[in-house]
């Protein structure tokens, strides 16, 4: 179950638990970044194999990696893991890495899950775990990445804890698939604080939420711990309670077939979300939000395909799953540089340099669902503070 949780003294009862030490006042966000029936939310690099058996995880084939849809800085990584080769297994968990380089990354951090070498940070002395794992069962790991602060847990012990360890300030988790030489691995329960982030949506009420114009109740509700619209025509938007400025807003969205739907993004109580030029009205922007494979939708402008930023640029690449199935979406705003990716995809990256309309929108406002009269679903809402832009 996702939940936004205060990171203190949850956590006093175990001397070793890593959230000990993310400090007593921090805010984050905790979800389960594996649903145990899918890929949904992980995309593979290179030529290798992973697949969902029995509700576990199988690093099944060949060399590359399975990385996460989204990036993330400050977080606690908690996942157990196990070894189906008996001897000379290797495999490993990447932190903060990006994607680039065959069969594997070049730039980012591994943990190893060599033989005699697992839990150990690669390329470097200081940081080795010796004789916490159990072999040939399952094993647990807890890391804990904080600014260049890494500490890791294995099987609830701590192995270490380094100060200066990482030197990369932000990028994807995954997992190294090393299966010719080093054998599959099993990886099951994968947990993770994003320590940058909280919920904006508390998976139960839409307390924090407004109807804008109409009560919210008219078109929206809660059910199975999403937020859904139920298409009801002539229902509000739905309006955050307080506006925002810079940010990094991440959620997974469900599409009904033909469904459409926005995320209005800096908007004024209106929602006015369109301006051509600085003789009309105040305005922020949309990224829309639809099924792209839907017959009705076969030729729409390029602006009005998912993920895009609507009347300004075209998504670059049409990566949306099949109406059912959940994607995750990501809009990052830090001044008028804005980009947006989509289950995992970097599809819009806008600057006044690149796309001067973005000049004419308003840097801080309201965040808001649109009710486009079809059934939308959304979960994991949160939000923190902008990503590095590259």
């Amino acid at each position: 179950m996702t939940r936004c949780l205060i990171v203190l003294a949850l956590l006093i009862a175990s001397a070793d638990s890593l959230f000990a030490q993310t400090g007593d006042s921090e805010v984050a966000f905790e979800s389960s970044i594996f649903d145990g029936k899918t890929l949904n939310g992980w995309t593979i690099e290179n030529d290798c194999e992973a697949e969902v058996k029995d509700g576990v995880l199988l690093l099944k084939a060949g060399d590359g990696w399975l990385r996460s849809d989204f990036s993330y800085t400050d977080f606690l990584l908690k996942l157990e893991w196990k070894a189906l080769k008996a001897e000379k297994y290797d495999a490993g968990i990447y932190i903060r890495t990006r994607p680039g380089g065959k069969p594997f990354p070049k730039q980012g951090h591994q943990i190893n899950l060599l033989q005699d070498r697992e839990g150990d940070l690669v390329a470097n002395k200081d940081a080795m775990s010796d004789g916490l794992i159990k072999k040939g069962e399952w094993n647990s790991i807890e890391i804990l990445a904080k600014g260049k602060m890494l500490s890791v847990v294995m099987n609830g012990k701590h192995a270490y804890t380094l100060d200066d360890a990482l030197k990369h300030e932000s990028g994807h988790v995954g997992f190294q698939i090393e299966v010719p030489l080093g054998g599959q691995f099993l990886i099951r329960n994968i947990e993770l604080a994003e320590l940058t982030h909280e919920s904006i949506f508390d998976g139960k009420t839409l307390a924090g939420w407004e109807g804008a114009g109409k009560p919210k109740e008219t078109c929206w509700k809660v059910e199975d711990g999403n937020i859904v619209c139920t298409g009801e025509k002539g229902g509000p938007w739905l309006r955050t309670a307080k506006e925002y400025g810079d940010f990094n807003l991440r959620f997974d969205y469900q599409v009904s077939p033909g469904g459409n739907s926005g995320i209005y993004v800096r908007v004024p109580k209106d929602g006015n979300h369109h301006r051509e030029d600085d003789s009309k009205p105040e305005a922020g922007f949309e990224i829309q939000v639809l099924d792209d494979q839907a017959k009705q939708y076969a030729k729409l402008k390029p602006y009005q395909y998912c993920g895009s930023l609507y009347d300004i640029c075209g998504a670059s690449s049409q990566v949306g799953r099949a109406a059912g199935e959940w994607n995750t979406l990501e809009i990052n705003c830090n001044g008028q540089h804005v980009t947006t990716t989509h289950n995992g995809v970097l599809i819009v990256d806008v600057t006044p340099e690149s796309h001067p309309l973005i000049s004419l929108r308003k840097t801080s406002g309201f965040l808001g669902l649109q009710n486009h009269s079809t059934i939308v679903k959304f979960r994991n809402v949160r939000v923190g503070s902008a990503m590095p832009m590259k």
